[in-house]
């Protein structure tokens, strides 16, 4: 099997309570900026836009 080097794992951060949810993977040749996605946020207790963490 080849080994897929533009895949990468990203750590995301709640923009409303700063909790650090799961590691999400982001092919980085394809979105080179910074990942934003809506994730469910167990310490808001709803979903919220989280943001790639430096």
């Amino acid at each position: 099997m080849a080994k897929n080097e533009n895949r990468n794992y990203v750590t995301m951060k709640c923009t409303e309570c700063g909790m650090e949810i799961r590691p999400t993977s982001k092919n980085k040749k394809n979105n080179p900026d910074r990942l934003e996605i809506k994730r469910y946020c167990p310490k808001c207790k709803k979903t919220v836009v989280c943001k790639e963490k430096k």
